[in-house]
C-alpha cells in the first residue's frame, strides 16, 4: 500500500501541474485553462459519438434499401 502512495503522490506532484505551467506559459489564468481542456474533451467525444450514430443509421438505411434478392435460378 505504501507503494501505490509513492506512486498516486508521484502523479498528484508532477502530472496535476501540466496545465498550471501551459497557462503560465501563454500568460493565462490557470482556471481558463482547466475549462479550455474540459469543453474539448466533451467536444471531441460528443463529436466522434455523432459520427459514429451517423454511420450506424446510414449503414441500418443501407441494409433496408439493398436487401439480398433471390436468384434466378433458385426458381
Amino acid at each position: 500500500m505504501k507503494t501505490v502512495n509513492k506512486i498516486r503522490h508521484f502523479f498528484e506532484l508532477h502530472g496535476y501541474n501540466v496545465l498550471s505551467r501551459v497557462a503560465d506559459k501563454l500568460g493565462m489564468q490557470a482556471t481558463s485553462v482547466r475549462l479550455f481542456f474540459i469543453y474539448i474533451s466533451f467536444v471531441t467525444l460528443g463529436l466522434s459519438f455523432g459520427v459514429y450514430l451517423t454511420l450506424a443509421f446510414l449503414l441500418r438505411l443501407k441494409d433496408m434499401i439493398y436487401t439480398k434478392r433471390s436468384s434466378v435460378f433458385d426458381l
